[in-house]
């Protein structure tokens, strides 16, 4: 039996007279191509039509990398920012680029995710809203300038 490898680099085997399809043998590149779209957030129907598997074969094959699905992306951006943090250790001035745009990316979602957090402030209605400013002016007297203060003689 011959094997031939097709435009992305997948092994093609020919036909040998066999009944079925060989059996699938899961490798380590395809492992890692399994992490990569479950980090892209690629669905197991599309990620099985990528690896040229049913779904089946894909969930009993690659059951730890599909149970670990929701922390993919995290350690996906984890690789990023340690890489070009390797690479603007050696003084590549856009990778120093990089990382600061990744930091200020990584910043900007963390406040993001902090205001989202914060329960929020109940709508005042105009009789609070009345109240509050008059006890504020009474404090410091207001456009009269303290004339009106409690207790003033």
């Amino acid at each position: 039996m011959e094997a031939g490898v097709d435009l992305f680099g997948d092994v093609v085997t020919l036909p040998s007279g066999k009944r079925g399809r060989p059996a699938h043998v899961a490798c380590q590149k395809n492992r890692n191509k399994v992490i990569m779209l479950l980090a892209l957030g690629w669905s197991n129907q599309r990620i099985a039509g990528a690896l040229h598997i049913s779904l089946p074969t894909l969930r009993r094959y690659y059951f730890s990398e599909l149970k670990a699905r929701d922390v993919q992306r995290d350690r996906l951006d984890a690789w990023r920012f340690e890489v070009v943090a390797e690479k603007a250790a050696t003084g590549d001035i856009p990778a120093m680029k990089e990382l600061g745009r990744l930091i200020d990316r990584n910043d900007r979602a963390l406040a993001a995710a902090r205001v989202a957090d914060e329960p929020q402030a109940e709508p005042l209605g105009k009789k609070e809203e009345a109240r509050r400013a008059a006890t504020d002016l009474s404090r410091d007297g207001g456009a009269w300038g303290g004339d009106l203060r409690v207790g003033w003689a």
